[in-house]
């Protein structure tokens, strides 16, 4: 049974919902990644794809699947594990979610890390 969905927030663009409750500590889903090499991601820094790319070693990787679509949140509700033997990106609820409840992660990797990133978030936490 599918458990998450990619929709319009009405705030922010698009973001990953549960199509289902989803319990603490329940896996989520495991997004292959596509490495881009630092070398690479030099000439592609500038793109669009600077906003939907995770640290990957001292390389970067586009997730595939919903991976890159995770909105970011300094209380989040899921985390993210880097799998780098398998080059995925593994989801997980943080807590329960509940159905039609957005799914956000901490895009500084750690859900504690209340470290600035690159753009001023929008959330109501």
């Amino acid at each position: 049974m599918e458990s998450i969905e990619v929709k319009g927030t009405g705030k922010y663009g698009r973001g990953i919902f549960a199509l289902r409750d989803i319990k603490e500590g329940e896996f989520i889903e495991e997004a292959p990644v596509i490495v881009i090499p630092k070398e690479e991601w030099k000439k592609m820094k500038h793109s669009v794809l600077k906003n939907y790319v995770f640290w990957w070693e001292e390389n970067k990787a586009l997730a595939l699947g919903f991976g890159s679509l995770y909105n970011h949140s300094y209380h989040p509700n899921a985390y993210y594990v880097t799998n780098i033997e398998n080059q995925t990106i593994d989801f997980y609820a943080g807590k329960n979610i509940a159905k039609g409840e957005e799914i956000k992660i901490n895009y500084n990797g750690d859900p504690e890390d209340q470290s600035p990133i690159w753009f001023d978030v929008m959330e109501s936490n």
